[in-house]
């Protein structure tokens, strides 16, 4: 049986997971683990490392997608010989990755995926820009939801999921349109938006189902810019919530392997809840990075 390092984020979510109940949760599904409470980012790559270097391949995080992120740059930092395998136990709100797949979104019932060796190879992107290169492997963006993620973390965690929309509508009426280049491997875009989109699997902001159409097994980001007016903004958040949007004119969807953005103004750019800086910024897809486990 692999033995699984599980390393857990205290803080994810609105309250603090105890370990007792991670610990419960893992006994119950009969997984042999080493369990790690690190109490900052910097402790929690280090101890991703150290199981990296004892010849660890098998990685369970406990967290929400910003603690996935997390560890999906650890890991792929490193060059371990063989496809590192991911497990999420998700905390607090839950995971919009696990969504994606139907995975539980509590963590008894996340717990017994880890056992088996159903494994599912996922692709993960990068984004390159003055902060330099960071993965992701959820949704990243550039514009006004980049400006609510940012904005989003300064309200309570008590707020849960609801922080996100909150601090849309704060950001929204002062937000700069921008005109926008986005160049990809198959075609140019020029246009004006408010916000661009790159969605390797479906769901953001805790359960808004931005990219429908997307697949984490294709290779591809499913691109999208929204060029709507600020005053219509917040009639299209609805329909990005249920996943109805891309049949509306304001939204333009497209498919590529790589791209390069540019904006007249300068725009926030952020991955899977983590803002990394201001565009420019170019990404590509790392097919088949991962084995997520199932």
């Amino acid at each position: 049986m692999r033995r699984w390092l599980v390393a857990m984020n205290a803080q994810a979510g609105s309250r603090a997971v105890a370990p007792t109940k991670v610990r419960s949760a893992l006994d119950s599904a009969g997984i042999e683990y080493s369990l790690e409470a690190p109490a900052t980012p910097e402790e929690m790559r280090a101890v991703i490392s150290s199981h990296l270097d004892a010849g660890g391949t098998h990685l369970a995080v406990v967290g929400g997608d910003g603690t996935a992120n997390l560890a999906v740059n650890a890991l792929l930092q490193r060059d371990i010989g063989e496809r590192p395998v991911l497990g999420i136990l998700p905390a607090g709100t839950g995971c919009d990755l696990l969504r994606t797949f139907g995975l539980p979104q509590d963590l008894h019932s996340a717990a017994t995926h880890l056992a088996g060796d159903n494994v599912y190879a996922i692709d993960v992107a990068y984004l390159d820009g003055g902060w330099g290169r960071h993965h992701f492997v959820n949704v990243a963006q550039a514009g006004v939801g980049a400006a609510a993620a940012e904005s989003a973390t300064k309200f309570s965690r008590r707020m849960g999921a609801g922080r996100y929309p909150l601090a849309f509508l704060q950001r929204l009426p002062r937000f700069p349109r921008a005109e926008i280049k986005l160049t990809t491997e198959r075609r140019t875009i020029e246009s004006e938006a408010l916000a661009v989109i790159f969605a390797n699997a479906q769901f953001f902001a805790g359960g808004w189902n931005v990219a429908p159409r997307a697949t984490l097994i294709d290779g591809l980001l499913d691109i999208q810019v929204i060029n709507t007016a600020k005053t219509r903004a917040p009639a299209l958040v609805p329909k990005i919530v249920r996943g109805t949007h891309l049949t509306d004119r304001a939204v333009r969807r497209i498919s590529a392997a790589e791209f390069d953005l540019t904006t007249s103004a300068s725009w926030p750019v952020e991955a899977d809840g983590d803002l990394l800086g201001n565009t420019s910024v170019a990404g590509r897809v790392i097919p088949a990075a991962i084995n997520l486990k199932i």
